[in-house]
């Protein structure tokens, strides 16, 4: 299990859209896959749950990934979110 901790740049932060390339890249990868904000923590691969975490720009979360390619998801998450979710 590995962890990394990230910083939502883009302008409205994990809502809707963005939401949704998050989480079709952590279903991209066989590894779970957990978003942690504060004292919860939530399935990154769960679009309701992703969006119940309310992360606007600027917030911090944690990414947990374990399993088999688990360096290549946190890694491929935190390029996602480094590029502004293509937008």
């Amino acid at each position: 299990m590995i962890t990394r901790d990230i910083t939502i740049t883009n302008a409205i932060g994990l809502h809707a859209r963005p939401a949704t390339f998050f989480i079709q890249k952590a279903n991209s990868y066989k590894s779970s896959i957990w978003v942690e904000k504060e004292d919860r923590k939530v399935n990154a691969k769960s679009l309701l749950g992703v969006l119940s975490l309310g992360i606007a720009q600027g917030m911090t979360i944690k990414l947990i990934a374990d399993g088999t390619d688990e360096t290549d998801a946190l890694e491929g998450i935190t390029h996602l979110v480094e590029s502004g979710f293509q937008e």
